[in-house]
């Protein structure tokens, strides 16, 4: 059995929601709640379970920003860019972070601990620029700040 195969409990809740208007925004959320992101043999899975054509599947996918495609690292960090982010130093932390963990924008570290993404607002506007490890929020978050930050979430 591949580590991607729908599991028991993800095939009957695909089951409760074949039928009910809907169902593919449920069904994708439930996935990637249990993988952490829609692998591709999984989207194949659950458009024949489902009766959907794959190329649907990939358009929710790709469409809604939430879904992820690829695996995450261990500790995903997110980068607010809304306005406010933007104009108090998003991007510089951006930047920083790359440099910091050699690796680009949706991409994972070698070692897989960590991926970056930037997100259009996480809500925190008064405490720009603002970004999450793992759902934990850091706020006036200043570039010489984002080593430390790291640090605390290795290995």
């Amino acid at each position: 059995m591949s580590e991607n195969t729908l599991p028991a409990e993800l095939t009957g809740f695909i089951s409760e929601w074949k039928d009910k208007p809907g169902n593919l925004i449920m069904v994708l959320h439930k996935v990637q709640e249990h993988f952490g992101y829609i692998p591709r043999e999984t989207a194949f899975e659950v458009a024949d379970l489902l009766d959907v054509p794959v190329a649907k599947i990939y358009g929710v996918i790709t469409f809604y920003h939430l879904f992820k495609l690829n695996k995450p690292g261990r500790n995903q960090i997110a980068v607010c860019m809304g306005t406010a982010c933007y104009l108090k130093g998003g991007e510089d932390l951006i930047l920083e972070l790359e440099r910091l963990l050699g690796v680009g924008l949706n991409t994972v570290t070698a070692d897989g601990e960590f991926s970056v993404e930037a997100v259009r607002c996480i809500g925190c506007c008064g405490l720009a620029p603002v970004m999450t490890v793992n759902g934990e929020v850091f706020g006036n978050v200043k570039t010489k700040e984002l080593k430390g930050i790291l640090e605390r979430f290795e290995g």
